[in-house]
């Protein structure tokens, strides 16, 4: 049996694309039902600022339809400012508001500091324990000492998955190998590029397209392994995030909704 993929972007809240993406006109009130016409999940950033508001969890779930997915990063006062080692408060406050999104609720995403290193094994260890049951977690690394089987086994006895980046922190010839040793019945990826200036994302800029193709085969072998697969796109991966997801969609051959698509009759209430 075939994963099924949950492609999408990182955020969606972008001025800069109407007009390239959203059709010209669009409030920025309507993107994100806009953007759900295009995109079968989205990677949400503002959460790892502050725990958002219920009210913004079930307008999400009041937007969207039920097949979409949503995923979020934990706050940062537990990853970055705790370190792991607190905000037990938090992480159940942000479960129980995020619970209203029910079935739209995918993958909620823990990104490690760069200088969490392995000698905070401990931290991890006892932060996974203490995960509330019910929901999917996955953990991002950007230290390369934490490629191991060490961890991938640390990963797998927690049933957490093991969330795999393609930027400067870890050379991508070692997180494709280790993105063909899922540690759960979900895989969580998330394409970040060099961060370059960008003075807009109103276009691609950089052609990623050999990169884009080497992933889309991991995706392909890694597929009959998992149960879902989940990727995003920044806009600094090739400058206009949208255009990136859809490339890989159509590698992957998966469905593509074109910006010309999309419903312009959203735009007008």
């Amino acid at each position: 049996m075939s994963a099924r993929f949950h492609i999408g972007t990182q955020g969606w809240s972008y001025s800069d694309w109407t007009g390239p993406f959203y059709p010209e006109r669009t409030p920025s009130s309507r993107f994100l039902e806009m953007y759900a016409e295009a995109f079968a999940a989205v990677e949400v950033d503002s959460s790892f600022y502050a725990v958002p508001p219920a009210s913004h969890f079930i307008g999400w779930r009041e937007r969207t339809p039920e097949s979409f997915r949503f995923s979020f990063k934990l706050p940062g006062v537990v990853t970055h400012e705790h370190r792991l080692r607190g905000g037990q408060e938090v992480v159940e406050t942000f479960c129980r508001r995020a619970e209203v999104l029910e079935r739209r609720l995918g993958v909620i995403l823990v990104q490690l500091p760069p200088d969490f290193t392995p000698t905070e094994r401990p931290a991890l260890e006892s932060f996974l324990e203490r995960l509330p049951d019910g929901f999917r977690f996955a953990v991002e690394f950007r230290h390369p000492d934490w490629l191991s089987a060490d961890t991938l086994r640390l990963l797998e006895s927690a049933g957490v998955a093991h969330a795999l980046s393609d930027g400067p922190w870890i050379p991508r010839a070692g997180v494709m190998r280790a993105a063909l040793e899922p540690t759960a019945d979900v895989a969580y990826f998330r394409w970040l590029g060099e961060r370059p200036h960008l003075d807009s994302y109103r276009r691609t800029q950089f052609d990623r397209s050999t990169e884009i193709g080497a992933w889309a085969r991991v995706l392909q072998e890694l597929s009959g392994r998992v149960r879902d697969i989940y990727g995003f796109f920044n806009n600094h991966y090739e400058g206009h995030s949208p255009a990136s997801a859809r490339r890989l969609l159509r590698v992957l051959g998966q469905p593509v909704t074109e910006p010309d698509d999309l419903n312009p009759q959203l735009s007008l209430f």
